[in-house]
């Protein structure tokens, strides 16, 4: 395994990371930058552009507070709040796909009785 050794801010919301294997790894954080704590990197690219590495962390952090695991920057994981959401989304389609489906089973014995 490797650790973040250093960030660079790079356009937009890209950050090159430095990694203590030497190779380098581009992220793309816009797609993570989201909820309260992050907003204010979202609105503001001179607080963004100054992400640092947090060595106690070991990953990349700024000083409101914000920092994003590791394994979601190195691993290419799902953070674990977008998971949350994508189950949510999924469980709600099933409980329409079952409701849908129950109403037409409904109806059909319905249909049959008569």
């Amino acid at each position: 395994m490797y650790n973040i050794v250093s960030v660079t801010p790079l356009e937009n919301f890209r950050v090159r990371l430095g990694l203590s294997n030497e190779k380098n790894k581009i992220v793309d954080l816009e797609p993570f930058l989201r909820g309260p704590i992050f907003e204010p990197l979202r609105n503001d690219l001179k607080l963004f552009r100054s992400v640092y590495v947090d060595e106690e962390l070991e990953t990349i952090a700024w000083s409101n507070g914000a920092d994003i695991d590791p394994d979601v920057l190195l691993e290419n994981l799902t953070p674990a709040w977008m998971e949350q959401k994508q189950e949510t989304v999924y469980t709600e389609k099933s409980s329409r796909a079952l409701a849908v489906q129950e109403k037409s089973v409904t109806y059909g014995m319905k249909k049959l009785k008569k």
